[in-house]
């Protein structure tokens, strides 16, 4: 049975979403039409607004309605301490900690060969223009992903810095909190000893 077209319609643009197949996206298309009018609208207006509305701060990098964003342009924070992410969102998880008051850089990416993703690919231009710019920066503290990818442009970005006398750092992997060592993987062992802080 062929859906009228703008059930289909729907169904496709739910599709386009990372991680919606076919079942997903009909259940939720359905979902939207059950919905309340007002409540349609303002979905609607979300989706709209968000598109409009938002864009990459011209410094770091990160999701804001104003350029430059809020923590770029607020002084109190500690200017000497850059933290770069992989995607704005990691800001948002760094934040909630309440534990880092520097700075960020949002590399909207990750270096991959494999996909022909390159340096230039990735916000790493205007890192090193930062560092230049900014003698304030004492350290760069690299939070890419625990993954292949995320190793590599965290190796990248180590050599790329250093040899300005900038010291690079990068956040310790390994075991979370409660887990146990048997269930762990070799990577997460290892970076858990690497990882380790005196008592």
């Amino acid at each position: 049975m062929d859906y009228p077209e703008p059930i289909a319609q729907l169904i496709e643009s739910y599709m386009k979403l990372p991680g919606i197949g076919a079942k997903t996206a009909t259940r939720l298309a359905f979902y939207t039409i059950d919905m309340d009018g007002d409540d349609v609208t303002g979905f609607a207006k979300s989706l709209i607004s968000a598109k409009r509305d938002l864009h990459f701060c011209s410094i770091c990098g990160n999701i804001t309605e104003e350029d430059p964003c809020a923590i770029c342009s607020d002084k109190s924070r500690d200017q000497s301490t850059i933290l770069v992410v992989e995607e704005p969102k990691d800001i948002m998880s760094m934040e909630s900690m309440r534990e880092y008051h520097g700075l960020y850089h949002v590399l909207h990416g990750v270096l991959s060969p494999i996909e022909g993703k390159g340096p230039e690919d990735i916000n790493i231009t205007s890192l090193v223009k930062r560092l230049q710019e900014h003698d304030e920066v004492k350290e760069v503290i690299v939070a890419t992903n625990a993954t292949p990818e995320g190793e590599a442009t965290a190796m990248y970005l180590s050599r790329l810095i250093k040899p300005a006398g900038i010291k690079v750092t990068r956040l310790a992997h390994g075991l979370s909190v409660g887990s146990d060592i048997d269930y762990a993987d070799e990577v997460t062992l290892l970076k858990a000893v690497e990882g380790r802080t005196e008592m």
